[in-house]
């Protein structure tokens, strides 16, 4: 069995204990709720963790691109929802013939969904995608989600499901106290749309939305149906960084390639192996009283602080990335791991099939 020691480095690595117990803990209280949970696959792209999710009570998988929609499609995965709006008659073609749920936001996009799906023999599940403060795709008003809803209603191929909330800026928002704040806010306009389409008699049995740094407190929200949470898989500094308890699952593993100076050494891993948007790097799991910084493309600096040991020349790092979801984009594979042995490896996005 390959252990981590024979991982080439730079790698990303999944514990396959933590995995097991996010999954379990998300499931639990999700159920618990009443509620329903379609976990975002934007964070992992990996059909092994879906089919995981799926088999731990999901109703589906959110995507957030054709490609994902496509490649969960093709490995089977039910009840998939994009959570993007799509202006490409071309992809909107494609997408339809992965039976998603998709999201609108301009009454165009129906016509383009019910031109494709007629084409196709098909009908598509479709959701209203709300503008809650965001500012960055949706309905910016009750009104406009009202024009949208009733051409989806009067469609021949296309069938309303209801309203997708979802809150960016509620997921960091800060403490737990500001992030209620700013998700309940943004909530508020969904349910006062979602009545609206009550009283035009036009469905709204969903209100999709919500993320890993609101879930609990969306479960708390009753007209709020189900919740698209994806980071609590693997967690990450950012989202610790807000309070979050979720186990850290995942990390990338890093050689230490240089030790020369006293008080810090340089590991292959820099710039290509985290993500960067977050203004911080990553931080080392077990090695207390260091600190990362970055040292170019391929390499970073591992400063020695205090008494803390300095690593030695070919130790192997693993590091919890600032934000999950880049990071998995960066590379082709997962090696899923118990303890020091490798179980299996993963393709992220079927990108390669290769044993290491």
């Amino acid at each position: 069995m390959l252990t981590k020691n024979q991982v080439p480095t730079p790698a990303l690595l999944v514990d396959l204990d933590a995995l097991e117990a996010n999954l379990t803990r998300m499931a639990e209280r999700v159920r618990q709720s009443g509620k329903k949970l379609r976990p975002h696959a934007k964070a992992h792209k990996c059909v092994e963790i879906a089919k995981r999710q799926i088999a731990a009570g999901a109703t589906g998988i959110s995507v957030a691109t054709l490609a994902e929609a496509e490649l969960m499609s093709k490995a089977g995965i039910p009840g998939l929802l994009l959570t993007s709006p799509v202006a490409d008659p071309l992809k909107i073609a494609r997408i339809v013939q992965t039976g998603a749920m998709v999201v609108v936001d301009h009454v165009r996009q129906a016509e383009w969904y019910e031109e494709a799906a007629a084409k196709a023999g098909r009908t598509v599940d479709v959701l209203i995608d709300l503008d809650v403060g965001d500012h960055r795709t949706g309905a910016r008003s009750t009104e406009q989600a009202l024009e949208i809803a009733r051409a989806v209603d009067s469609a021949g191929h296309l069938r309303l499901k209801g309203l997708q909330g979802y809150s960016v800026h509620g997921s960091h928002a800060g403490d737990f106290a500001e992030r209620k704040r700013v998700s309940e806010h943004a909530f508020a306009g969904a349910i006062e749309t979602r009545a609206a389409l009550g009283r035009e008699s036009l469905a709204a049995e969903i209100l999709s939305g919500g993320s890993t740094g609101t879930w609990d407190i969306d479960l708390a929200l009753d007209e709020v149906t189900e919740l698209q949470a994806g980071s609590y898989v693997f967690m990450d500094l950012a989202y610790r960084r807000v309070g979050l308890d979720f186990r850290h699952s995942l990390t990338v593993l890093a050689t230490v390639i240089s030790a020369n100076h006293d008080k810090f050494v340089t590991v292959d891993a820099g710039l290509k192996a985290f993500s960067t948007d977050r203004g911080y790097g990553p931080e080392a799991a077990n090695l207390p009283g260091t600190g990362y910084r970055w040292g170019g493309d391929e390499f970073g600096y591992v400063d020695v602080n205090g008494g803390a040991p300095r690593p030695k020349l070919g130790d192997r790092i693993e590091f919890i990335p600032p934000h999950c979801d880049p990071t998995v984009n960066l590379y082709d594979r997962i090696h899923a791991c118990r303890g020091e042995n490798v179980e299996a490896i993963w393709p992220v996005m079927a990108r390669v099939q290769a044993p290491l």
